[in-house]
């Protein structure tokens, strides 16, 4: 691993920020971190919007089974981490979010519901 000194020794992940700020322009606004502890690395950051995460994933060129799922957070926040190599840097691209427990919740009463009302009408779905 080799440590930045400089500004000069980040060009290559504020090079690839500057091309990702001009050619993707219209995507949602992550948070961007660059260090000279690696500065080949260029991080982008979502929070609070997994659904952002898809069109950046789509944009970088990273395929879908390049992405790792976790959890964090005592299982409450859902974490979606993929990188790739852009414009001559190594883009790691994170998306945070809430778990989704209500839908999950709704899903599994519908489920309940459809096979109460299945034993009612004498059915054995």
């Amino acid at each position: 691993m080799s440590y930045a000194d400089t500004l000069h020794d980040l060009s290559t992940a504020l090079t690839a920020l500057r091309i990702v700020s001009a050619d993707l322009a219209e995507l949602p606004a992550p948070a961007v971190r660059v260090t000279p502890i690696y500065p080949t690395l260029l991080e982008l950051s979502l929070h609070d919007d997994l659904g952002a995460f898809e069109p950046w994933r789509n944009a970088l060129g990273i395929a879908r089974q390049d992405i790792d799922f976790r959890t964090q957070g005592d299982g409450r926040t859902w974490v979606l981490c993929a990188t790739t190599d852009y414009a001559g840097a190594r883009v790691k691209l994170i998306a945070f979010g809430a778990v989704l427990r209500r839908p999950l919740a709704l899903a599994a009463c519908c489920e309940v519901a459809h096979q109460a009302a299945a034993v009612r009408a004498g059915d054995d779905a």
